[in-house]
């Protein structure tokens, strides 16, 4: 009789077994749960805040929503943003403009057309730009260029914008520049073929 009874060792191994396994799903359920209320929300807006100092030396700004800012004239900006959203704190922009009229700028010919330099030195020059006497290049040039002194690439690719120079046509003033007796100047233009062609 005792070979029909019930075999206590069997479900004792299977009670510990269904017990480990509960276990087991609870610690797993309570490690989800945790990780998905302890999520930041991602239906929020990302907050932002802005800090704008402006200095002006004359023209107009204007400081859109959200520290965005537009200058006209002659203005000095520094606008610093911060921008904190789903993934923590965005990287800050810093924008300078100095005014023009202290930027001082040669216009130099490196074609045979001439006139050249003295066109775009008025062209330039319309801009509020301190403009010294045009000259010519030392070589003549295909692709026109504007060159910048230390502090002044900001400038520069502003007047390459103005008279239609790409943006990879503005490179630092060194002694490779074609035109001499520049030192001291901040802006260098260089008018090249391309620009005798088109204007």
């Amino acid at each position: 009789m005792d070979a029909d009874g019930p075999n206590t060792d069997s479900s004792a191994r299977v009670s510990v077994v269904r017990a480990g396994l509960v276990l087991v799903a609870f610690v797993v359920a309570t490690a989800i749960l945790v990780a998905v209320g302890t999520r930041p929300s991602v239906s929020g807006v990302p907050s932002s805040a802005a800090t704008t100092t402006t200095v002006a030396t004359g023209g107009t700004t204007t400081t859109a929503a959200g520290g965005a800012t537009t200058t006209t004239g002659h203005t000095t900006t520094t606008a610093h943003t911060t921008t904190t959203g789903h993934h923590g704190t965005a990287a800050s922009t810093t924008t300078s403009t100095v005014p023009h009229s202290t930027v001082s700028v040669v216009v130099a010919n490196a074609t045979s057309t001439s006139g050249l330099a003295a066109h775009y030195s008025s062209v330039i020059g319309a801009g509020g730009w301190n403009m010294k006497a045009a000259v010519n290049a030392s070589t003549s040039e295909a692709t026109s260029a504007v060159y910048y002194a230390t502090g002044q690439q900001a400038a520069a690719s502003e007047i390459a914008t103005m008279i239609g120079v790409k943006p990879q046509q503005v490179l630092p003033l060194t002694n490779a520049t074609p035109v001499s007796s520049v030192t001291g100047t901040d802006v260098v233009v260089v008018i090249g073929q391309d620009l005798a062609a088109s204007g």
